[in-house]
């Protein structure tokens, strides 16, 4: 049987990956652009009951979600590796599969590092209040980092899902002269800075829904134009 073979058990990992990677951006974008609109519109009431019932279980599938899309990611691009060997990833294929899979998996670090442990405190301070408790404090001071690193996820999910299909359908020259190093440090450059202003700095632009959708554009083209120009 096809499947069982190694090109089986690649398309297996795609197909995984695929499935994961719809559930995580999916529930991403239900956050950010309905979610976070809809609870500052609605009364406390409602907003506190949707933090204890809805939230856990959107975070739930949220985060494993983004584990089993950034755990598949990586056996699929270990394995092209071992099957084309590891110059592969100086091509075309690998240039873009490496700058989606780097986006990917600093939005999966901050899934289970910043986002989910920032949340459960949120939903453990709205149990307490509800139960006749005092709101815990660490839960308001984390909350504006977690809404601020969800946003910069979205950002970075616009290049991320650029490059990924760039990968296989949109090559571009990649010669002996390309200086990969180069292009690794001005995208990891640019992506650092990004990502601490999600753990220190502001919201800027993506306060709104329309900011973070034309702010990821403008991360995509800026990305494109510089692996062009570098490449």
């Amino acid at each position: 049987m096809t499947l069982f073979t190694m090109d089986g058990l690649m398309f297996l990992f795609r197909w995984i990956h695929l499935l994961a990677g719809v559930t995580w951006i999916g529930v991403l974008y239900y956050f950010n652009f309905i979610q976070g609109s809809f609870f500052a519109e609605t009364d406390s009431a409602t907003k506190a009951n949707c933090t204890q019932k809805l939230l856990p279980r959107a975070l739930w599938w949220f985060r494993w979600g983004a584990m089993f899309t950034f755990g598949s990611g990586l056996l699929i691009i270990l394995m092209k590796g071992h099957q084309a060997g590891f110059s592969v990833y100086a091509t075309s294929w690998g240039v873009a599969i490496l700058t989606g899979a780097t986006l990917g998996t600093v939005m999966w670090a901050n899934v289970w590092f910043v986002i989910w442990p920032a949340q459960k405190l949120v939903i453990q301070s709205a149990k307490q209040v509800a139960e006749g408790g005092q709101p815990m404090a660490e839960a308001a001071a984390v909350a504006p980092k977690a809404a601020l690193t969800s946003r910069t996820n979205t950002l970075f999910s616009f290049p991320m899902l650029f490059f990924m299909g760039a990968a296989s359908h949109l090559p571009f020259e990649v010669g002996g002269g390309t200086n990969l190093g180069l292009i690794a440090l001005v995208f990891g450059l640019i992506i650092a800075a990004i990502e601490l202003n999600a753990l220190k700095g502001k919201m800027g632009p993506m306060t709104t829904v329309k900011g973070v959708i034309h702010s990821g554009i403008v991360l995509t083209v800026i990305f494109y134009v510089l692996l062009e120009i570098l490449a």
